[in-house]
């Protein structure tokens, strides 16, 4: 682990990685932290290891999102596109959902009464898991706005999205694995699937390694470029990192969560792809920063561990950002001083 070639504050990520060995109880399975395309920090516990695959759960969407850019990029679709122009030869009983645009889709609001939130709502995750065909249970869904009007966290919606894509490329698991996957050196994964594994889950589930979450995240941070291709435009990438919508007070790009640090004098972009219990990847631009968590917080309010990690130590150990934190030194020691919400509650 180079610190000193990564700019990082080797005290700071030590202390976080000593404090997480001390406490035995922890669900931690990875922590893994790369700078300037070098991977700096690599982690696992809890019996997990480089090449043990992890479900990905809702960061699968954020996959999905470069997916689309990369099929948009090569004029296979467009974000205007209507919905159902690649779904009505599959679902040709479906005559109420036009207005329904790829956009619509990238943005969770299309409209339906599908929100994974609110148990009562018709398209809430887990009812549609128990339907055979997810698309089909979707598309059924009764409007209750207007595409656009407001967003509501849907992971419908992104399974529909799936659907569009593979019509849009002529197969999307090839697509995905030729367009993305191949060219970053990632081929232990695998997608979930639906409707008697006829169909991909781009809306969640896709199992994946920490390294392979890593080099996703660095080809964000590199603005598409990987070695000598630009697999996604940076077009793409600016638009999908940019604030699109707003969910549950959070602004929310294309499938991509921003979360920012805000310190007296200074606001750092950070991009963030999620998942249910703590799977997660940061990425900082600015500063070329990624990170990758993998843990076993499955429906618990401790899948926010990783963000108190990363906020509180991770980011804070870039030379660069520590310019910007007044009275913060190189030599803390506990990670309570870091700032509040900060202490490993594990």
């Amino acid at each position: 682990m180079d610190f000193a070639a990564a700019s990082l504050d080797a005290a700071l990520i030590t202390n976080m990685i000593d404090q997480v060995a001390q406490r035995k109880d922890h669900k931690l399975h990875s922590i893994l932290v790369a700078r300037h395309g070098h991977l700096i920090v690599e982690h696992y516990y809890n019996g997990y290891d480089r090449h043990t695959t992890h479900d990905l759960r809702s960061a699968t969407k954020s996959i999905t999102s470069l997916l689309t850019g990369i099929a948009v990029d090569r004029g296979l679709l467009t974000i205007e596109d209507p919905m159902m122009g690649y779904l009505a030869r599959e679902y040709p009983r479906v005559s109420d959902k036009r207005d329904i645009s790829v956009r619509h889709l990238l943005t969770m609001s299309a409209g339906l009464d599908c929100d994974d939130q609110d148990r009562s709502s018709k398209g809430q995750e887990d009812r549609m898991y128990r339907k055979r065909d997810w698309v089909a249970y979707f598309l059924a869904l009764k409007a209750v706005r207007l595409p656009g009007e407001q967003t509501s966290y849907c992971t419908g919606g992104v399974v529909a999205l799936g659907e569009v894509l593979d019509v849009a490329t002529s197969g999307f698991e090839a697509f995905a694995d030729k367009a993305l996957f191949e060219p970053l050196g990632i081929r232990n994964y695998r997608w979930a699937t639906f409707d008697r594994g006829s169909k991909l889950d781009t809306g969640g589930h896709i199992e994946l390694t920490p390294q392979a979450m890593i080099k996703l995240g660095m080809l964000v941070s590199g603005g598409g470029r990987w070695g000598h291709r630009q697999l996604v435009s940076a077009a793409w990438l600016h638009a999908a990192m940019s604030q699109q919508a707003t969910l549950h007070g959070v602004s929310y790009g294309y499938l991509w969560w921003l979360i920012p640090a805000k310190y007296p004098d200074k606001e750092v972009t950070v991009l963030v792809a999620r998942g249910n219990g703590g799977q997660t990847i940061f990425v900082v631009p600015e500063y070329d920063l990624v990170a990758a968590f993998t843990t076993g917080y499955f429906n618990s309010p401790k899948a926010q561990i990783p963000f108190q990690l990363f906020y509180n130590a991770v980011l804070l150990a870039v030379l660069e950002v520590q310019e910007f934190v007044p009275g913060l030194t190189s030599h803390i020691h506990k990670m309570e001083e870091l700032g509040s919400g900060s202490n490993l509650q594990m």
